[in-house]
């Protein structure tokens, strides 16, 4: 049974969440810890110069807040956010706690899906560790 468990939470996916804490408990060492995580893509270079940056405007606070909402009292879940690409920042934080499994989220097949790839197989490709893909 894994001992430390990856769960990315895309913004925008957020409803998956908690069917991925549900899964990643019945998975889950009993003193295992799980780590929900969000990667906020930055802003590009050219992009930035035309952006005055707010503290106020920064969503980390924001989003770490969110998950931490989600988390509720459960004292055996930490949350991440970070930046940058979520295909190559999801497997390296993995690297980084150490963690046994990812828990990833997946969208119905369909052709764009197939040609443009997605997150989930960047995360399968990359992961230093076993992915459970949820469907």
């Amino acid at each position: 049974m894994p001992s430390s468990i990856l769960i990315p939470v895309a913004i925008d996916h957020e409803p998956i969440a908690a069917q991925k804490i549900k899964t990643a408990r019945t998975l889950l060492a009993a003193d295992g810890r799980i780590t929900l995580l969000t990667v906020l893509e930055q802003i590009p270079g050219f992009a930035a110069e035309f952006v005055t940056v707010k503290s106020e405007n920064h969503l980390t606070e924001r989003i770490l807040a969110k998950l931490e909402a989600l988390v509720g009292s459960a004292n055996d879940i930490d949350c991440i956010v970070t930046t940058g690409k979520a295909g190559v920042r999801i497997p390296a934080v993995a690297a980084e706690i150490g963690a046994d499994l990812i828990i990833v989220g997946a969208h119905d097949s369909n052709a764009i899906e197939y040609f443009l790839g997605s997150t989930a197989s960047r995360v399968v490709r990359r992961a230093p560790c076993s992915v459970y893909v949820l469907r």
